[in-house]
């Protein structure tokens, strides 16, 4: 106890004590900044990722009915009525689209679009142990599919 009454070991103990806060401080916000643009980059790489997805699926059914000079689908368009995560939203749309890619190069007039509604109308699905109701609120077929889709999050 002696040893701690000098004021040079005080000194020295405070020294230390504020230099380790110190680097647990710098640590955990340096950490925290990297995280976040961490974050960042991979929800810009999933969104870039299903783009690339689409397009090439657009590009292989578009060459597939290149020789017709009918009218065919030639995008679709998902428009989520949901305010939730951006990933989310990215993994719900791919999702989605995957259901309606076999109608791409399609001549509209042999599309049903009461069977187009169906197919993901009431639709349950499950992202990453979260589960979420699909319900088609306007559909509209020209030569791009648009479809407005309310989601429900179940659980």
């Amino acid at each position: 106890m002696d040893i701690l009454k000098e004021p040079k070991f005080k000194y020295i103990l405070f020294l230390l004590t504020g230099i380790i806060i110190g680097y647990i401080l710098g640590i955990t916000s340096i950490n925290m900044l990297i995280s976040y643009r961490i974050d960042k980059y991979y929800e810009e790489i999933t969104y870039l990722n299903t783009i690339i997805e689409d397009k090439n699926i657009k590009l292989q059914k578009l060459e597939e009915a290149i020789n017709n000079k009918k009218v065919v689908l030639k995008d679709i368009e998902i428009i989520l009525l949901y305010k939730g995560d951006e990933i989310e939203k990215l993994k719900l749309k791919k999702y989605i689209k995957e259901k309606y890619n076999i109608l791409l190069g399609k001549e509209i007039k042999s599309i049903d679009i009461d069977l187009v509604s169906e197919i993901i109308d009431k639709r349950i699905m499950k992202i990453e142990n979260r589960e979420y109701k699909l319900t088609v609120n306007k559909l509209l077929l020209s030569e791009i599919l648009k479809l407005w889709i309310n989601i429900e999050v179940l659980n």
